[in-house]
């Protein structure tokens, strides 16, 4: 039956895709490795996760499964070579963020957690931004071509504008669900016009703030050390150590296509663009493999 056929075309479908991307993912063998150490680790936090009864915890690690699939996905849809470095770094990066960041609770144990995974963040979106005009740029269904440095500008920008909406969705995340994202940081502090005196018409400083009491509609009195600012700091922060890491890798990228492809720094950290020979044009300057490849 027509019904039938269509299922079976659609299983054979997705054995086909799970298949290459099984294949796709044991292309690199050093990348392979750490893809599996993570993956097992993260299988030993869901299970102690389920026997302690922390089922949002377990939420996380499926998260950190699913993510970790993204490299693999990329190259296989968008016909890229990420390099074994970058790979690797993803991969890490996936494993901090949400194990060790959320479960293990290390963005309050380490005040530099969330700095330096932003700040790679920053790197790491810019070189993904950097890949994608690659990508226009090498297609035969896009004619354009940009200069060294707009293509360095554009990977910048694209780096810049992941950063601005991850901050919108813990904004969000804080507003909708009550949790805390956007980290709070104790001032002693700070400038202001909406204070009585002179609303609006003059700035008050207020300095040297040694405690802050806090009432709550249920009686509650909370006294906190210095004067609370609810996330903007943070927000801040956290967009320019992006900043930081854009910078980084834009002029990485500049001055690896000034050179036309050479350079053995900035290959470990730029995906190369392989497309087919019906979408993409060869090109004399195209840089070496980057990958270890196995059986």
């Amino acid at each position: 039956m027509p019904h039938s056929e269509n299922e079976t075309k659609q299983k054979k479908r997705r054995h086909l895709f799970f298949t290459t991307l099984v294949l796709q993912i044991r292309q690199d063998k050093k990348a392979y490795v750490v893809y599996l150490v993570l993956q097992a680790l993260i299988l030993v936090v869901i299970v102690r996760s389920i026997m302690l009864g922390k089922y949002e915890n377990v939420f996380t690690a499926l998260l950190a499964e699913l993510l970790l699939l993204i490299p693999p996905l990329l190259e296989k849809g968008f016909h890229v070579d990420i390099p074994t470095t970058l790979e690797i770094l993803a991969y890490i990066f996936v494993f901090c963020a949400e194990i060790l960041g959320e479960i293990g609770n290390y963005y309050v144990r380490f005040p530099f957690w969330d700095t330096m995974l932003h700040t790679f963040n920053g790197f790491m979106f810019a070189a993904f931004g950097f890949c994608l005009v690659d990508i226009f740029n090498k297609s035969k269904r896009f004619r354009f071509e940009l200069s060294p440095f707009f293509l360095a500008l554009v990977a910048f920008c694209f780096s810049m504008t992941i950063g601005v909406l991850w901050e919108f969705l813990e904004c969000a995340a804080d507003l909708l669900l009550k949790t805390d994202m956007q980290k709070d940081t104790f001032v002693t502090g700070f400038g202001t016009v909406s204070l009585p005196n002179d609303l609006g018409q003059k700035v008050t400083q207020v300095r040297d703030i040694v405690t802050t009491t806090v009432q709550t509609a249920d009686g509650r009195v909370i006294t906190m050390q210095g004067y609370l600012d609810i996330g903007l700091l943070d927000t801040v922060k956290d967009l320019f150590v992006n900043f930081v890491g854009a910078v980084v890798f834009s002029v990485i990228g500049y001055v690896y296509v000034r050179r036309r492809g050479r350079g053995r720094l900035a290959a470990q950290f730029i995906p190369v663009f392989q497309g087919d020979a019906d979408d993409a044009e060869p090109k004399d300057d195209c840089p070496p493999e980057n990958k270890e490849t196995g059986n």
